[in-house]
């Protein structure tokens, strides 16, 4: 195993145990972390997205968003509503329950955050967020290109050499 396979490794163990911690406490508040995620989206987020626009925002698929929501509006924490210029589309927002959910777990939310990063002193965190930075500058370009292969290779035909 190298050097960067052992810090993939560390790294994606670390953000589980964090996320399977995150999702333990909160779940006494009647949310995981993924729920939290939308319904704080949903709470800042005041036109009312669609489906799509929350699957945009979020990176993931229409479908895995709408099963999200579909399971939030059956615990009567989302409502989705009919948009006034195209009533195909359905604007989703929060009830009142998900208003009294996200103020009830937001403060567990911030004592976890300040529990595992309050380790961290302020120069650390600075560095932490530059080396963050850095790596989602790299990921943006690998998005931008396409792939690993710059993009003059990947355009090249096989056997044009």
């Amino acid at each position: 195993m190298t050097d960067t396979d052992s810090l993939i490794s560390d790294f994606g163990r670390l953000f589980l145990r964090l996320r399977r911690i995150a999702d333990a406490h909160l779940a006494g508040q009647g949310v995981s972390v993924a729920r939290m995620k939308l319904l704080m989206y949903l709470r800042c987020e005041h036109n009312s997205p669609r489906a799509a626009d929350i699957a945009s925002v979020f990176g993931h698929s229409p479908r895995t968003v709408s099963e999200a929501i579909e399971g939030l509006e059956r615990d009567g924490l989302v409502r989705r509503t009919p948009d006034p210029m195209d009533r195909r589309v359905k604007r989703i927002s929060l009830t009142s329950a998900g208003e009294a959910a996200v103020a009830a777990a937001e403060p567990l939310r911030l004592r976890l955050n300040d529990v595992i990063f309050g380790v961290l002193d302020e120069e650390e965190r600075s560095q932490f967020r530059e080396m963050l930075a850095k790596l989602g500058r790299a990921a943006d370009a690998l998005e931008e290109q396409g792939g690993l292969e710059p993009r003059a290779e990947r355009s090249k035909a096989p056997g044009s050499d």
